[in-house]
């Protein structure tokens, strides 16, 4: 550690030296806010929640495992509720301290009002019916009627009552599924303390509601009464010392058994902010390396000098620990708060994207800040160790030598490293080497990075390359501006490539995100549009989907010739040592290929029936899957099955890459419905006549939809609730944080060129000229670090393209390409033209007698 007199001295040397050190300041500070905020997040994801509703009232609520577990700290997440067995409640309530236990079953259900029309829950959220005796889990306490003893009575929430116009005595249509049956409201329920905010609630008999529930030997989850005096957390221990298979729960952690989006947050908050954060911590060190690199280069004669009088090695060492110690405890405090706000912010972005509930509490305590600043001074410190190391091992006579010129080779490990990275990149995403466990297309997007270290490594030499071939047609050289713009950068390769090399970074990391976006979704679209056939698509308009019972409905009316209902849901697949989350549909296969074409090249969609499953060619290949073989699956309710693979299917992208019974699906979703129903008509049939036909078919059932193709939508993305959302958040920091590291190299290396400009004026350059020449230095970084950006990221993209849709040319957006240039010049030009009008702001005279 620096002993006070060093840090007095790296203290004077900063005073001294403020452009130099600026760079690492505004980099440790951004570095800085970007890690509190993710410090912020991940304890909010740890620590935080929503409070209980209906639970409000019950000491511990005990649930099934909602999660699968990788290893021993990471974990997936179920798609459906997972529940427990009926005769746990029993268990429980026989443990000692245990008051009471109840079970409580929850069905998705819609509120019809006297127009036909649809009641909506508290602020939008769903209803949803209970058990009666569920009730003292709130607690609910009837305010007027009394509680539901008959099949047909039914309790509501005030709240709930009072937007459907509802009092005791009145009669109401409920809908479950798509089935609507009418129910006599005999009580009126006053809310927990708490109310409902999330959620409206509708009580029925206990057997009413298990019925509805349709597992008569299952519980979503059970809630437990304390007796008094006894301790929840100790109960909870008791109880699961007792009890096996059941997870218990206190606290805000009782919301996420109640709230299973809650749970399904924080495990994706505290799973990206944790990755995010250890990943900015490295940036950290390299841009900060990177521009105390650029300071260390401009205090070459001053480093020499100080070699050459008799400074140790170990004194250069301490010298430059002392003053990134400094640098990076003022840079840390300074991004402290604006982390907080970002942390905000990103809070606000995963809300609009549904990756976060908007009622997600955010936990800002100290130990974010604190754990940024040790990451921050940790970093710096290893930053200036690295750059330290080649100043300290210079003999003297050598460091006076190297401080005259700008070296002009690399070394040749940094040569060989990024020759060879190239063709290894090339192999990845063109090679179709793509191992067990990943597609060709995520092989492609990663091997992104190997090209983005290549250039890196000879960011150099290939700008030295551009300017080359190209130097005489981005600078005029029958103009003195363009012959010294020219000649400087010439000469001054390895200054122009700091600032050149992370800008082609940045445009390269921009193109595969934004085209590889592009790609992925054209791809998908289009496997869509090839591959729907049917005519009409029935949809729910509420509630949680559509009965199984309208696929039949629907499949007698004249000119329909083929009826398909799909069920969707997310499944884990198990091969070696991985599992990975897949999205899964359910389908029957009668006649299915006039419905849904999934351009079947390996065996029979036929043959899917109880015991089999069809993949798409992408996953057999990733869980390295064969016709006749089995696989490892879990349903989305965590059942557990070994199906045959019966086919092989090419449109995984748009139609789901498993593809199931449809009554298995069915069965092991939480709601028990399908998504969408898909009808194909007779040929020559009258397409209005039969919408208007099905839209007969269906009136018994109110929630039910009669739409065209377009009602049909994407199959979601495997897990990805809201993760695409994150990741365009943390692509967007990352790309952000490297333009802050391109804009500090560029205003750093022009603004220490305040005697050479104060020359060049001297000698009869006026202020316009030397401006034209800081101009065409411009134009060549810009143009190099376009060239480059974009040719390292092609690979990746043709790759991908070609795993995606089997086409080598990926869909490049005009207007992304359009604002990634635009970017590019914004930043460039503007920090080159800033720097050079604040270093031409004295007069030459003054400025020429100046220190470096």
């Amino acid at each position: 550690m620096p002993l006070p007199r060093d840090l007095s001295l790296a203290w004077k040397t900063i005073k001294g030296q403020k452009g130099g050190f600026a760079g690492s300041f505004v980099a440790l500070a951004a570095g800085s806010a970007v890690i509190t905020a993710c410090g912020i997040l991940l304890m909010s994801g740890l620590a935080s929640g929503v409070a209980p509703e209906r639970y409000a009232g019950a000491d511990v609520v005990l649930s099934a495992g909602q999660s699968f577990w990788l290893d021993e700290s990471s974990a997936v997440r179920y798609s459906e509720r997972v529940t427990l067995p009926a005769d746990k409640v029993a268990a429980v309530a026989a443990v000692p301290g245990v008051k009471a236990a109840v079970g409580d079953v929850d069905v998705e259900l819609s509120v019809l009002n006297s127009d036909g029309g649809v009641v909506g829950g508290a602020n939008g959220y769903p209803v949803y019916g209970h058990g009666w005796t569920s009730a003292e889990l709130g607690p609910f306490r009837v305010g007027t009627g009394h509680a539901p003893t008959a099949p047909d009575e039914v309790v509501l929430d005030s709240g709930l009552a009072w937007r459907a116009h509802l009092s005791t005595g009145s009669t109401v249509r409920l809908v479950v599924g798509s089935n609507a049956s009418t129910y006599r409201v005999v009580g009126i329920a006053d809310p927990p303390p708490g109310g409902l905010a999330r959620q409206s609630a509708l009580f029925f008999t206990d057997d009413q509601a298990v019925e509805l529930s349709g597992r008569p030997d299952q519980v979503a989850a059970i809630g437990v009464l304390a007796q008094p005096g006894v301790n929840p957390d100790m109960l909870s221990k008791a109880i699961t010392a007792a009890v096996p298979g059941v997870e218990p729960h206190t606290g805000t952690g009782r919301g996420d058994v109640e709230f299973l989006d809650v749970g399904d947050a924080r495990n994706l908050v505290v799973d990206s902010s944790a990755s995010f954060g250890g990943t900015m911590v490295l940036i950290v060190v390299f841009v900060v390396a990177s521009t105390l690199t650029l300071s260390v280069q401009q205090r070459r004669r001053e480093l020499a000098l100080m070699r050459a009088i008799g400074a140790t090695p170990r004194q250069i060492h301490w010298m430059i620990g002392a003053e990134m110690t400094l640098v990076s405890l003022s840079g840390a405090l300074a991004g402290a708060i604006p982390g907080v706000l970002l942390a905000f912010v990103m809070r606000g972005v995963f809300v609009l994207a549904g990756a976060m509930p908007p009622d997600y509490r955010m936990d800002v305590g100290v130990l974010p800040v604190l754990a940024s600043l040790v990451l921050c001074v940790f970093s710096a410190r290893i930053s200036g160790w690295l750059v330290a190391r080649k100043v300290a091992r210079t003999s003297p006579v050598e460091a006076l030598g190297e401080a005259a010129v700008e070296p002009r080779k690399l070394g040749r490990v940094r040569l060989a490293i990024g020759v060879l990275l190239i063709p290894v990149g090339l192999l990845l995403t063109l090679g179709n080497v793509a191992d067990s466990g990943d597609s060709v297309a995520d092989v492609a997007a990663s091997a992104v990075l190997f090209f983005v270290v290549a250039l890196g490594c000879l960011g150099p030499v290939l700008l030295r390359g551009a300017i080359v071939l190209f130097g005489r047609f981005l600078n005029n050289q029958n103009h003195a501006a363009g012959f010294l713009a020219q000649s400087n950068t010439r000469a001054n390769v390895r200054r122009l490539s700091a600032g050149a090399t992370p800008l082609a970074i940045g445009v390269t990391l921009a193109a595969v995100q934004i085209f590889g976006a592009t790609t992925t979704g054209a791809a998908t679209q289009a496997q869509l549009n090839d591959g729907l056939k049917a005519g009409h698509v029935l949809t729910a308009s509420s509630g949680a989907g559509v009965s199984p019972q309208v696929a039949a409905a629907v499949s007698s009316v004249p000119g329909v010739s083929a009826v398909t209902p799909v069920a969707r849901m997310q499944v884990l697949l198990t091969f070696g040592t991985q599992t990975k989350v897949f999205a899964a549909q359910g389908v029957t296969p009668d006649r299915l290929a006039d419905t849904m074409d999934l351009k079947v090249d390996g065996g029979s969609i036929a043959d899917l029936h109880d015991g089999t499953v069809a993949l798409s060619d992408v996953t057999a290949r990733m869980v390295n899957a064969k016709l006749g073989g089995t696989v490892v699956l879990r349903l989305g309710d965590s059942t557990l099955i070994k199906p045959r693979v019966v086919a092989l299917y090419d449109r995984g992208l748009g139609f789901g890459d498993v593809t199931l019974p449809n009554d298995l699906v069915v069965a092991h979703t939480t709601a028990q419905v399908d998504s969408a129903v898909l009808v194909a008509s007779a040929p020559g049939s009258d397409q209005g006549a039969l919408a208007d036909a099905l839209r007969k078919a269906v009136a018994a059932y109110p929630t039910v939809r009669v739409g065209g193709p377009a009602a049909f939508s994407v199959t979601p993305a495997a897990g990805d609730s809201g993760g695409w959302a994150l990741n365009l958040l943390f692509q967007t920091l990352l790309l952000g944080y490297i333009a802050i590291a391109v804009v500090n190299t560029l205003v750093m290396a022009t603004a220490a060129r305040v005697r050479e400009f104060a020359m060049l004026q001297l000698i009869g350059a006026g202020r316009d000229q030397v401006r034209a020449m800081m101009n065409g230095e411009a134009r060549t970084v810009i143009f190099s670090a376009l060239l480059f950006g974009l040719l390292a990221g092609v690979p990746s993209l043709v790759g991908m393209s070609l795993g995606l849709s089997h086409s080598p040319v990926p869909d490049i957006s005009v207007l992304g390409l359009l604002a990634i240039a635009v970017l590019t010049v914004a930043l460039c030009w503007g920090s080159i033209a800033v720097a050079t009008r604040f270093a031409m702001r004295s007069a030459p005279i003054d400025a020429i007698g100046g220190r470096e």
